[in-house]
């Protein structure tokens, strides 16, 4: 098991930058797959990004090319880089920790443990 905790969410204007973080808990960080998924109001929660345990990347169409996922194995950390937002970006962000390969990490029930979330509004 592991403990996540997100933070950096908050208020962005249209065109602006986030970055979000996700603290792990545990020494088997670096084991992890980790994901970030988000969910607006009234829609199912989708898949944004994963970060296999080698550090290679998987990201939605619809962040492509503005997002990047990152990991600092020393600091049990996940980071998303959020730039050029827009209002359709808008939803609460939460992370995620599973042990399935990169391959699989679109699929929320592949992950094992999940951050409490942080909200991201982009106003236009």
């Amino acid at each position: 098991q592991v403990q996540l905790v997100e933070s950096g969410g908050g208020l962005a204007q249209a065109g602006g930058s986030l970055r979000l973080s996700c603290a792990a808990s545990g020494r088997t960080f670096s084991s992890y797959t980790m994901g970030w998924f988000r969910q607006a109001p009234g829609k199912e929660r989708e898949f944004v990004a994963a970060i296999s345990r080698s550090s290679s990347t998987s990201y939605a169409d619809s962040v492509k090319g503005r997002f990047t996922i990152s990991r600092d194995n020393a600091k049990n950390t996940v980071y998303l880089q959020m730039n050029s937002l827009k209002p359709e970006d808008t939803a609460i962000y939460s992370c995620a920790a599973g042990q399935k390969p990169l391959l699989f990490s679109r699929i929320p029930g592949n992950y094992d443990n999940w951050g409490q979330g942080t909200q991201v509004t982009v106003s236009s």
